[in-house]
């Protein structure tokens, strides 16, 4: 009984004497020897049948003669004489590694249930030089969504089942190119695992003359291909039922989006050759968004290759040869998508990776990059080629590559900006004695056709047109100076001048003080009350509306300023003395029937003062006169509750040191979430004390900005002083918003926070002892390396949507905290055009509104002037922009502007330089993660918070951070 081998190898054969011995002996070489060979001589008129003949005395080789001049063809008869398992199909011009049916098998072995095997590939060029691997993770994950899209393997990269092949029927005879795609997607419909063998084990000699680069026939044959992946295929009888009816576009893309990419491929493999026969209309289908530049370049690379029948290396030195026919390509490509942006950002990508593979022996000039190397110790000036505006430099020391660098440039790049660049990215103790003498040539000259004099230019006219808009200039706020000090600046009276310097500090006649006023007003005692003393009156506010409850009302204070303007206020109260009077220093007036005194309790030094003032209080009073507290909740007393952040003791305190007063007793209290009022009585020698009256009420007035921002809701779990004293941390969380609103398209849920949802995470960095800071702040401590102390946050949001305005800002500031807003200035006061295929744009803010916001305390830095994704634009574009946007923002804001943010986090080389050339000293780029001292501050990361997240996950977010 013949023996069945584990494998049978199927070789097509036709005119094949120049590489068919490679392919026969690399099958020689396997490590495994239980295999046939089936050579398909397929009517060969050269030596083949001869060179085949010299293999027979092996019995493992066959030979079948056939006319069909097909390799579809002759592989199905080579199909049809198998006996192996398995089936691998190897071209007379390829070979395989010596290890290619060990492994494969190997990797066979752990799947049982696996219908194929393939492995990685690499191209051999006419002069034998090898292109990097290829292979694609995706067949193993869903290879019939894969095989429906594009031809992932190359044919002799796999091993297949031989029942399933024949059950398929085999190669489709009808297409002359495509047919093992065909097939494989075939067998990938009936839904069987594929295993990868991670290793380019096979190899596939590039020909000027092979079927592949007949681009008009790729394409018909393709379509049809396609056509099948995405319906049903009557060849398979019995497919996986999740593809019976053919691809799905939500894997992977539509039809028309796989041909697209397959013309592509074409496309650039036709300029490679040389011709330029498909039109970019075909193009119509690839994705225009920026996410996809770099995978189209990195397709029109490949192209290239295939085309060219080059390597990577020596792309870029051909490039005279494809050069103007890839460009034209990407020109019309542009023009397709009706974005010449979206196309240059395709140029720029196409462009670095042909210079990043090459050695830059000899300058490379390409459509819009000059690649060349520069003597780091003698750099010399460097025109720029027409249409060029960036470079690509390997710097060169002592025959090797020291920093490789690549930037913006504008015009002529001089020998001293060569000398400025140079000493910016090679560390000094490299330059040695050569650092001098750069430096001392180093200057900056006037050439208004080099880069910096273009750019000068570009300044300009910038300046030009701020100065003609119609916006208003806000100007630039002078520094407030501090008062002379009087030789008595740090005793209590000039304290308490100095806050009476301003009137109404405090803001007395507030809808919150009134109605804490009126509720002093009715823990006042039941019947006539005689004589009054009223300590800490101010400026009389409270005193008027006493004055009335009362026979003779004493109205006192440590300051004159506040008297003086209590008395002209009361005035017209007859019943009224003023006098200037420290309560804790001076003998209080006696025989009191009430005393009155509110929110001043907690600027004594300590509660050993409080107690002496109390035991004063009490000695003060008449037998069963009262004495009227009013004072907040301070979160040093209890940090468990809703309370004051001040850092001193509170109404909590307060009221118990006065409980615990001999001779002082509770009659009643009224209190709030943020305060208490209570009405203590002197205890007659006859008097029982009683249980007091406790109301619980609420605060029914708004709270305005200034009281609001001192408050923190529910409690704290950290203090902000107690963290700064204990804290110090190399690392910062630096948050990116967008939207804080409730409405909006749901496609956009990811970068929009509810305002409710915005409030709970500003109310917890609040509690947790967060403080915020701005860029400047951080550009600070991350350029003089130094720590970070207790926990800064710096919150930025990006676009600078009206929605800041009317939901975060008043969040932002009820949670004592700001944020820097990166703004789209030539858009502000009308909407975000970039959303606008997915819903109605969001409005943005105005100039005025930004003016009032940075008033109030609101950081604002560019988002450039347009919107536009950097990397798709000129460099003299990306400059004007970084310019424009900078100088209306400060004509806004009255103050520099230092920091941008990329929009859509998107960047590229040439950023980071050009923008500390246009007066930028931190950028916030496409990096995720804290911020730390050791971070370029041109590309601090971010973290994004995400309007579908909750607050669990933000807490988790942050608190990583402070790990």
């Amino acid at each position: 009984m013949a023996h069945n081998p584990l494998v049978s190898i199927v070789v097509p054969a036709h005119n094949a004497e120049a590489t068919l011995a490679r392919a026969l002996d690399c099958l020689l070489d396997q490590e495994i020897a239980d295999w046939e060979a089936i050579i398909v001589d397929d009517a060969s008129t050269d030596s083949t049948p001869a060179i085949i003949a010299g293999y027979e005395h092996d019995a493992r080789f066959r030979t079948l003669r056939s006319c069909a001049h097909s390799a579809a063809a002759a592989r199905n008869s080579g199909i049809a004489t198998a006996r192996g398992h398995w089936l691998m199909f190897l071209d007379a011009d390829d070979w395989v590694d010596a290890s290619f049916l060990a492994k494969m098998l190997a990797a066979l072995k752990t799947a049982p249930d696996a219908v194929a095997a393939y492995c990685g590939s690499r191209r051999v060029m006419p002069d034998g030089e090898l292109t990097p691997s290829s292979l694609l993770t995706e067949v193993a994950i869903q290879p019939f969504e894969t095989f429906a899209r594009r031809c992932a393997i190359c044919t002799h990269a796999l091993l297949v089942d031989r029942e399933t092949i024949v059950e398929l029927g085999g190669f489709d005879v009808s297409l002359r190119t495509c047919e093992g795609w065909d097939l494989w997607q075939c067998i990938a419909r009936l839904g069987k695992n594929w295993v990868m063998v991670d290793e380019p084990l096979a190899f596939y000699r590039t020909s000027p003359n092979a079927l592949s680069r007949n681009s008009t026939q790729m394409l018909a044959d393709a379509e049809i291909v396609i056509a099948r992946g995405f319906s049903a295929d009557p060849r398979v009888k019995h497919p996986a039922s999740a593809h019976a009816n053919g691809a799905i576009e939500a894997n992977g893309g539509s039809a028309s989006e796989a041909l697209a990419w397959f013309a592509l491929w074409n496309a650039a493999s036709e300029c490679g050759s040389g011709a330029r026969s498909i039109d970019p209309q075909s193009l119509r289908a690839l994705p225009v968004a920026r996410k996809w530049a770099r995978e189209i370049a990195r397709v029109v690379f490949d192209g290239l290759m295939a085309g060219s029948l080059s390597v990577p290396a020596q792309l870029a030195a051909r490039w005279d040869r494809f050069g103007g026919a890839i460009t034209e390509l990407i020109i019309g490509l542009g023009k397709v998508w009706d974005s010449s942006v979206a196309a240059r950002r395709v140029q720029y990508h196409l462009e670095q990776m042909l210079l990043e593979a090459d050695d830059l022996a000899a300058p490379r000039s390409l459509a819009r990059t000059l690649g060349l190397r520069v003597d780091a110790r003698n750099p010399t000036s460097t025109k720029l080629p027409e249409g060029t505006d960036q470079i690509y430099a390997h710097l060169i020391m002592d025959g090797q590559i020291e920093a490789v660098v690549q930037f913006g440039a504008l015009g002529t790049v001089t020998t001293d900006h060569w000398i400025e660049l140079i000493l910016d990215v090679v560390p000094p103790e490299r330059l040695s004695d050569s650092a001098e003498a750069l430096l001392s040539t180093a200057e900056r000259r006037s050439d208004p056709d080099s880069h910096f004099g273009k750019l000068a230019r570009l300044a300009a006219e910038a300046q030009e047109l701020v100065r003609s808009s119609a916006e208003p200039a806000e100007r630039l706020a002078a520094p407030r100076r501090k008062p002379a000090a009087d030789g008595h600046a740090n005793d209590r009276t000039s304290f308490w001048n100095r806050h009476f310097a301003t009137e109404n500090h405090w803001n007395y006649a507030s809808p919150y003080e009134q109605e804490k006023y009126q509720r002093q007003l009715e823990i006042l005692p039941a019947g006539p009350i005689g004589r009054a003393l009223e300590l800490a009156c101010a400026e009389g506010h409270f005193t008027r509306q006493l004055a009335p409850r009362v026979g003779h009302l004493t109205a006192t204070d440590i300051s004159a300023v506040a008297i003086g303007r209590a008395g002209a206020r009361c005035s017209d109260q007859p019943n009224v003395e003023f006098g200037v009077l420290d309560f804790a220093a001076d003998t209080l007036p006696g025989g009191m029937d009430l005393i009155v005194c509110s929110e001043v309790l907690y600027y004594l030094d300590d509660l050993a003062e409080l107690r002496r003032v109390a035991k004063k209080l009490v000695e003060a009073l008449a037998p069963g006169g009262s004495f009227i507290s009013a004072h907040a909740f301070v979160l040093r007393d209890n940090l468990e509750r809703t309370g004051f952040d001040w850092n001193t003791f509170g109404a909590q305190a307060i009221s118990e040191t006065l409980a615990a007063t001999e001779g002082l007793v509770l009659e009643q209290s009224i209190q709030t979430e943020l305060y208490r009022i209570d009405r203590f009585r002197r205890l007659s020698p006859s008097d029982v004390a009683t249980e007091p009256v406790i109301d619980h009420v609420p605060i029914h007035a708004p709270i305005e900005i200034g009281v609001a921002r001192k408050i923190v809701w529910g409690g704290a779990r950290a203090l902000r002083r107690d963290v700064a004293r204990s804290e110090r941390r190399q690392r910062i969380p630096v948050l990116m918003y967008h939207s804080v609103s409730d409405d909006g398209p749901a496609a956009l849920a990811r970068f929009r926070l509810t305002p409710a949802a915005f409030a709970s995470q500003m109310t917890w960095l609040r509690a947790n002892g967060f403080h915020a800071i701005n860029s400047e702040q951080l550009e600070g401590c991350i350029a003089n390396r130094q720590p970070f102390v207790g926990r800064p946050v710096l919150i930025t949001f990006d676009d600078g949507f009206q929605n800041f305005d009317d939901h975060a800002w008043p969040i932002l500031r009820k949670n004592d905290l700001t944020a820097e807003v990166f703004l789209v200035t030539d858009l502000m006061g009308e909407s975000a055009w970039w959303d606008a295929e997915i819903g109605p744009p969001t409005p943005l803010m105005g100039a005025g509104t930004v003016r009032r916001l940075a008033g109030e305390g609101a950081f604002f830095g560019s988002h450039m002037a347009t919107h536009r994704a950097i990397d798709g634009l000129s460099s003299s574009d990306l400059a004007a922009e970084l310019l424009r946007s900078r100088m209306f923002i400060e004509r806004w804001t009255g103050r520099p502007t230092t920091a941008f943010a990329a929009p859509f986090s998107v960047t590229d080389r040439r950023l980071g330089r050009l923008a500390k050339e246009c007066g930028y000293r931190i950028g916030f780029g496409g990096r995720h993660g804290p911020a730390g001292l050791d971070c370029d501050l041109i590309d601090l990361p971010r973290i994004e918070i995400r309007g579908d997240r909750s607050l669990d996950d933000f807490v988790a977010i942050v608190e990583a951070v402070l790990k």
